[in-house]
């Protein structure tokens, strides 16, 4: 294996986990870029498709790998390792990303970086616009002044997307627990699920993120589960939100169409309110003041205001990485490899994706 140990670390990352193929290049945890190859394709089905899902993975990741080398000025000689998603995720999409990763690793002569999704998710809070932190999770010691603060460990992490909703106390980069989580869906369904009621396309979340800022949040009610702990669940809110929508109506065939906005906002308020009430609570109970939120969910505009509201009201220090780094994207995995290289954390070749991992 090739020398790992001198000059500045550059990696290659990959992202396959779902319906996005993406790689960023990195040099010492800073990103150089981040390419991104969105599947349309999926639009016409309302949801993902897996075997879909996995042939464009196929299709792009060549043309999205060689975007990410140009824009970085990187080649591959350059390169010190090579990260990629492990798991959580669709196992023919992780499939599609492993294999590329390892081939290349083999192909160069270099050392692989298995990397945790959701644990990438929460790292997303050290990358652009903010430096990396040292290998303990100290804030790296820096003149310039565009330089953002980092979250001081331990902190709290909101990771909220389609698939997860979970809160991670973060010890440092690596090492990381999960205090609470759903017991059913996830934040991101009962958005998505939502607005597939209410007849709106796929991606249906940013949808009732848009008509939400039109519409009156307290005009609709909508029960908040009291569940024991620091876990969340959605199906029964999903459940009560089909119930009023089948008995408006009834009573009126327009109501979704008249009312969309108010229906949109009053949905997205409860949904919110459910997830910083618990977030709260866990800030209280572990006394950690500096908290963050991640994944695609975090790009809701709803919540990012909320959050930050919530946070100068209880006295928080809050961080939410710039939205492109809130959906699925190669510099989170990047970032996660930056660390687990300083740590000697490598992969065997050896090493299988996994649709369902835990921490």
């Amino acid at each position: 294996m090739r020398s790992t140990t001198t000059g500045p670390v550059t990696l290659l990352a990959i992202e396959s986990s779902c319906d996005e193929t993406s790689c960023a290049i990195s040099r010492d945890g800073l990103i150089l870029s981040n390419i991104i190859a969105g599947q349309a394709v999926h639009e016409q089905y309302g949801g993902v498709v897996p075997e879909l899902a996995s042939r464009a993975h196929m299709q792009n990741i060549v043309p999205v790998v060689d975007a990410a080398l140009k824009e970085a000025g990187c080649r591959l000689d350059d390169l010190n390792a090579i990260a990629f998603t492990e798991s959580p995720g669709l196992i023919g999409s992780l499939l599609v990303g492993s294999q590329f990763a390892k081939s290349l690793a083999l192909a160069l002569d270099l050392p692989l970086l298995a990397v945790h999704h959701m644990q990438a998710h929460v790292m997303a809070n050290l990358i652009p616009g903010r430096l990396p932190a040292g290998p303990d999770g100290s804030p790296a010691s820096v003149d310039a002044p565009a330089a953002t603060a980092l979250p001081s460990f331990p902190f709290l992490c909101l990771t909220v997307s389609g698939g997860h909703t979970q809160i991670v106390l973060c010890h440092s980069p690596l090492k990381m627990e999960v205090i609470g989580e759903t017991l059913d869906d996830a934040a991101g369904e009962a958005f998505d699920k939502s607005a597939k009621l209410l007849g709106l396309p796929y991606p249906g979340g940013p949808l009732i993120d848009k008509y939400a800022r039109e519409g009156n949040p307290h005009r609709f009610s909508f029960p908040e589960p009291q569940i024991p702990g620091l876990d969340f669940s959605f199906s029964g809110l999903k459940t009560a939100i089909l119930y009023f929508l089948q008995a408006q109506t009834a009573k009126d065939p327009g109501f979704i169409a008249a009312s969309l906005p108010d229906i949109c906002a009053s949905i997205q308020d409860r949904i919110i309110s459910i997830l910083l009430n618990k977030y709260r609570k866990a800030a209280q109970r572990t006394g950690v003041t500096d908290l963050c939120i991640a994944g695609g969910v975090s790009a809701n505009s709803g919540l990012r205001r909320a959050f930050q509201e919530l946070g100068v009201r209880e006295g928080w220090r809050t961080f939410i990485p710039p939205f492109e780094y809130c959906t699925d994207n190669a510099a989170m995995i990047a970032i996660t490899g930056h660390y687990k290289y300083l740590a000697g954390d490598f992969a065997p070749l050896s090493v299988s994706a996994s649709a369902r991992a835990v921490w």
